[in-house]
């Protein structure tokens, strides 16, 4: 692709070695200190068991006994005459032995393990982890891989659930916008559509896919969406094939500027629709109207929409294909036969 198409994120990985090296150090640090935490907590509950006294249980072992019941017959009374004797001071019933929920309420409490401080290594501590992941990752480098593997797997995965989200949300601008150029058959029951630039070598690349898929296909349509970003030339020459369209003529100035060597710009544009037989005149007056302008703002509003950043871009129902692989034209082929059979409700 002209543009590179993958997230910023990943493309910041792939161009610089330096950073996506960071990736699994980064990791692994993260998962000793995690480790390391997890372990003085275990400490800190071991230390705290250990000092913990023993329940409290001496009352129930130092709790009188009952005074068991009294058996024998009272004394006969003295004569009446004879004052009472003094009767001798009442038993006093032996306090209720505090129950072991009271006991265990008044024993000193268990201390109780505190978190451990945010940093729980010391200088040498963290020397020492530092050698540890570095001798880990010289003797496994290729742990470096699977890290890039598994985030671009990640990050490829997200941006298709969005795009999915993106093209469900804009499918009628995509896929059904009444003004747009289209190639094939205009009533066609499968669209594909192309984001392209002029100036894009991978584009130029793409073209005879795109021919062949025209012409083997009767019943598919494809849309063009001018996305101009390379350089100045590329909008003007997008202007061109915008009004050619006018006259009927986008297919034809379409596939000669890309087959075409050397740079596109308006001068070698507006040489090609001469030789295609234009009105030169029309030509000119309409690449200045508000209207192509207006065409060529709205492709890309919508491809930012889209997150398509690059280009060529192809967009066949709910489905992408950055670029122009080897296989592009497979790839097409087999994305609008398999919509054909499930259904494409909006392509």
């Amino acid at each position: 692709m002209s543009v590179n198409p993958r997230p910023p994120l990943l493309r910041v990985l792939a161009e610089s070695r330096v950073a996506w090296l960071a990736v699994p150090a980064v990791a692994l640090l993260g998962g000793l200190v995690l480790l390391g935490q997890s372990v003085v907590p275990v400490r800190h509950e071991t230390i705290a068991a250990a000092v913990e006294p023993a329940p409290v249980q001496i009352a129930q072992a130092e709790q009188p006994a009952a005074a068991p019941p009294a058996t024998a017959e009272p004394a006969a009374a003295p004569p009446a005459t004879a004052e009472p004797a003094a009767a001798p001071p009442a038993a006093t019933a032996p306090a209720p032995a505090p129950s072991t929920d009271d006991a265990a309420s008044k024993a000193p409490a268990a201390p109780t393990a505190t978190a451990p401080a945010a940093s729980t290594f010391s200088a040498d501590q963290k020397k020492e982890l530092e050698q540890i992941i570095r001798n880990y990752l010289v003797s496994n480098p290729e742990i470096f891989l699977e890290a890039q593997s598994a985030l671009e797997a990640k990050l490829e995965k997200e941006q298709a659930e969005k795009l999915k989200s993106a093209i469900a949300e804009n499918a009628k601008e995509i896929y059904r916008d009444p003004k747009a150029d289209v190639a094939g058959n205009a009533d066609g029951d499968i669209t594909v559509v192309e984001f392209f630039d002029y100036n894009c070598g991978y584009c130029k690349r793409g073209l005879h896919d795109v021919i062949k898929l025209v012409e083997t296909d009767p019943k598919v349509r494809v849309v063009f969406k001018e996305l101009p970003i390379l350089s100045k030339g590329s909008e003007e020459a997008s202007r061109v094939a915008i009004a050619a369209g006018k006259q009927g003529k986008y297919w034809d100035v379409h596939r000669a500027m890309l087959e075409a060597k050397g740079v596109m710009n308006e001068a070698n544009a507006l040489a090609i629709a001469g030789k295609l037989g234009l009105d030169m005149d029309k030509l000119k007056k309409d690449m200045a109207s508000p209207e192509v302008e207006a065409e060529i703002k709205k492709s890309e509003a919508l491809a930012k929409k889209m997150g398509v950043n690059g280009t060529p871009h192809f967009l066949v129902g709910d489905r992408a294909i950055p670029g122009a692989p080897e296989d592009l034209y497979e790839q097409l082929e087999n994305h609008v036969t398999e919509l054909r059979k499930s259904g494409c409700a909006y392509c």
